[in-house]
This record gives C-alpha cells, sequence and structure tokens, in this order.
C-alpha cells in the first residue's frame, strides 16, 4: 500500500533524512521508531507532501506521490493524526469532526459520528463542548476521530501516545488494536516498543534520517537490546 524508498529532505540548508525506507502492506500494523530529532515527524511530513522530498521516492497503491500537494495525498486516503493533535481549537468536538467528513471510496460500513463516538464514548460526552477546553488525551482521541471521519486507507499516526497519561496510552493502543482487527492498514510513530512489539507486524527504526533496522516481533525480540539503544529506553 505504502512503500517509501531512499527517502531524502531537509529544511533549507539542514537535512534531515538522508536514506529512509519503509513499507505498509494492507491490513498491516507497522511502526516507525527512533530517538527524538532522529526525522521521524520529518518522514512522515515528507509522505504528506507537507515538506518536499529532495531525493527518493513515496509510493502509494502503486502510484507515485512523491512531491504531491498534501491535500491531494489525503484524498488518495491517507489519514493523518499530527504530532500535537492540531485540532480546531474553536470549533466543538462535533463540528471537529463534520468537518472532515468523507467517504470518498463508498465502504459498506463507513466511518461517521456514530461510529467514532462508539469507539471514543467521551467524544459523544463532549460532542458540545469547544475542542480547546479538552483534556490532552481526549485531544488525542479527537485526532485520531477526525482521521477516521475522512475514511482513510491508510492511518498515519505521528507520537501516538507523547505526553498522553498511562491509563489513557491503554485506551489509545486498546482503540488501535480494534482497528487493526478490523483490517485498517496503521503506520504509527511512538517509542513504547514493549506495546508495538505485541501490536504491530513490522518495524522500522531510523537514527539520524537513515533506516538502520527493520524487522518483525521475533526479530525484535532478538534484537532487542540493539533495538532499544536506538529507540532511547
Amino acid at each position: 500500500m505504502l512503500r517509501v524508498e531512499g527517502l531524502q529532505a531537509a529544511y533549507g540548508a539542514s537535512r534531515v533524512l538522508f536514506d529512509v525506507s519503509l513499507h505498509v502492506g494492507p491490513g498491516e500494523f507497522v511502526t516507525l521508531m527512533g530517538r527524538n530529532g532522529m526525522g521521524k515527524t520529518t518522514t512522515i511530513r515528507t509522505i504528506m507532501g507537507l515538506l518536499p522530498a529532495s531525493g527518493g521516492s513515496v509510493q502509494f497503491e502503486g502510484a507515485d506521490v512523491t512531491g504531491r500537494a498534501p491535500e491531494a495525498v489525503a484524498r488518495l486516503g491517507v489519514g493523518l493524526v499530527p504530532e500535537g493533535r492540531q485540532i480546531f481549537p474553536n470549533l466543538t468536538v462535533r463540528e471537529n469532526l463534520i468537518a472532515t467528513a468523507a467517504d470518498r471510496f463508498k465502504r459498506a460500513n463507513p466511518w461517521n459520528l456514530e461510529r467514532v463516538v462508539a469507539l471514543f464514548p467521551r467524544l459523544g460526552e463532549r460532542h458540545a463542548q469547544w475542542a480547546r477546553t479538552l483534556s490532552g488525551g481526549e485531544q488525542q482521541m479527537l485526532a485520531i476521530g477526525r482521521a477516521l471521519m475522512t475514511n482513510p486507507k491508510l492511518l498515519i499516526l505521528d507520537e501516538a501516545t507523547e505526553g498522553l497519561a498511562p491509563v489513557i496510552r491503554a485506551e489509545i493502543w486498546t482503540c488501535l488494536e480494534a482497528l487493526k482487527r478490523e483490517g485498517q492498514s496503521i503506520l504509527v510513530v511512538d517509542k513504547n516498543v514493549g506495546v508495538l512489539r505485541r501490536l504491530a507486524d513490522r518495524h522500522f527504526v531510523i537514527e539520524r534520517g537513515r533506516t538502520v533496522w527493520s524487522g518483525d516481533g521475533a526479530a525484535l525480540d532478538r534484537d532487542r537490546e540493539k533495538v532499544n539503544g536506538w529507540v532511547g529506553l
């Protein structure tokens, strides 16, 4: 579904990505791990077209999307939960959700308000509340719900549980596990190796803008000490 090969990117004269490669198949749960500042968010931004690639390629469902505008990538079926959530603070919970609603691919059971509220009951309880007044965990739920309302083929979450309380983290992971069972393709940026080992089909680790390791859960178990060193735990 998603194939990134030899991706390179920079902010002005400051080069950040040198050689990042990863892939996500249909229905797979894939992780992108690494310490802070190693290029994870830059990789996601470049995949989404928010930052131009200076080398390498991004393919989605066989089409080259390298350099396409963010809205064009989104219309192909890529939903993003960005770092920092970036919800609309002056809209209500309900308004945040319906603002992005789309069913471009005419799914048999599309994501809508009812399904999102069933996944995150707190959002239903706070449907008329200003988004800026939500807790950090609730804002993250809202950001995920907003992305799901686009009915994405691929859901990307950048720093899925960063800064959240343990109980909220557990709730987010439970919801992502439910999405995986439904066949949702997912790419997650996070550093929680223990949980990701249990949930994900494949893992990629980047260090200083390069993919330095990849493998499935069994390979992660074998190389756990090495991976922990790269991830910073």
